[in-house]
């Protein structure tokens, strides 16, 4: 009777094939760090495109949400600029711009720059505005950068229609050759993705750049032809030397090129496609070194 009592009062052990079963065909995540210098693993962001898709989506939803104008702000930025330079630049200063109209000749200029600019900005300070979704769960980082950039491409894509309109109000003839425009803007895209992760990365670890990327916006502004069709002969010799090697130099003169016709810097398109992929390239290199610590430094 004792051993029975004893028996009966002993906890209940589960039972080894108690535990729940697995198919032997399910799938099996393991995430595991990483050290030293990495690749894009382009697979991994194709598998999470559906969140990549609802990042971008749900960037334009909250940037236009409880606005009375809407989507009309990404046509309002580009084209209140083209009429301060206008002003300054069109009517006061009377920078020559051929047979283009200036303020057409300034919004053409202005619209893949605009788009660029907005791009880096977004991206450098994307991976920082995440913190909760980057310290709950898992998902390739670089998502949140490129989806800066796929948000600025739908502004892009709106502020458009004021170009068109811009084009038929001042007797812009269409032609064949502004099929290149989206060959143009390619490039601009690619140099975005390279430079914002960069800084994405580099606002993390060094939270200064949120203010030196708005100073840097602005100087590189003026160090590309957008608004003028090349620097004055006695300029200054600084700014000489980041027109000659800004790569947004020939992307924005062939894209206006493209559309308002005349004639294509294709050398310069060469070089500064190649210098955004290399930018790409060591950008997301770097992005990928330091993504394992953003939880941590965050």
């Amino acid at each position: 009777m004792t051993t029975q009592t004893e028996i009966s009062q002993s906890p209940i052990l589960p039972r080894p094939h108690a535990a729940r079963s697995v198919p032997s065909d399910a799938a099996t995540t393991v995430v595991e760090t990483r050290k030293g210098w990495q690749l894009v693993n382009l697979r991994e962001l194709w598998q999470y495109r559906a969140l990549l898709y609802f990042l971008v989506w749900r960037d334009v939803k909250v940037r236009y949400k409880q606005t009375a104008l809407g989507a009309v702000w990404a046509i309002l930025q580009p084209a209140a600029m083209m009429v301060v330079f206008t002003l300054v630049f069109g009517r006061l200063a009377k920078l020559p711009t051929g047979d283009i109209a200036y303020p057409l000749f300034a919004y053409c200029g202005l619209l893949p720059w605009t788009f660029f600019a907005a791009s880096i900005a977004s991206a450098g300070s994307s991976v920082v505005a995440s913190e909760r979704l980057i310290t709950k769960v898992y998902f390739p980082r670089l998502a949140i950068p490129l989806a800066a950039v796929g948000t600025a491409v739908v502004d892009l894509m709106i502020a458009c229609s004021l170009l068109v309109v811009l084009m038929w109000w001042f007797g812009a003839g269409f032609s064949a050759s502004m099929l290149l425009a989206p060959l143009c803007l390619l490039p601009i895209m690619i140099f975005a993705v390279g430079v914002g992760s960069l800084l994405a990365a580099l606002t993390v670890m060094y939270r200064d750049f949120r203010h030196v990327v708005p100073i840097m916006v602005q100087v590189w502004l003026f160090a590309t032809p957008t608004v003028y069709m090349k620097l004055p002969a006695d300029g200054s010799t600084f700014v000489h030397w980041l027109a000659m090697f800004n790569p947004m130099t020939s992307l924005v003169a062939g894209f206006r090129a493209a559309v308002l016709g005349g004639e294509m810097p294709w050398l310069g398109l060469v070089l500064s496609t190649g210098l955004a992929l290399l930018t790409v390239a060591v950008g997301c290199l770097y992005f990928r070194r330091v993504e394992d610590s953003f939880a941590d430094t965050i």
